[in-house]
């Protein structure tokens, strides 16, 4: 195997290994809601949007994250995409899991 290879495996695995986490923080009652690949789409909009906060504050060194302003982006861009429907409350809870994730690793 190359190291691409092991690159795009190890990567897998640690996208696999957040949303389970993201499932687990949700509970039961939403994770009924969601397949695991509404998760991924709502991870993938919600970089989307982050990556513009952070490209828009470069200068600070703290970044104020309004969680249910980004869950209502991801709401409206999903609408307009044809995914979801998706819950206001279930995508809040998914945006500060994901926050809650990476919290694990900084420092």
């Amino acid at each position: 195997m190359s190291n691409i290879d092991n690159e795009i495996l190890l990567g897998a695995e640690e996208d696999a290994k957040e949303v389970e986490f993201i499932l687990n923080y949700i509970g039961s009652e939403n994770r009924e809601k969601l397949s695991e690949e509404d998760i991924y789409y709502c991870l993938d909009v919600m970089l989307e949007l982050l990556d513009k906060i952070c490209d828009s504050s470069a200068d600070d060194d703290t970044i104020e994250v309004d969680t249910e302003d980004i869950a209502k982006n991801i709401q409206k861009k999903a609408k307009k995409e044809g995914m979801g429907p998706y819950d206001i409350d279930t995508l809040t809870l998914i945006v500060e899991a994901e926050l809650e994730y990476n919290e694990q690793f900084e420092d």
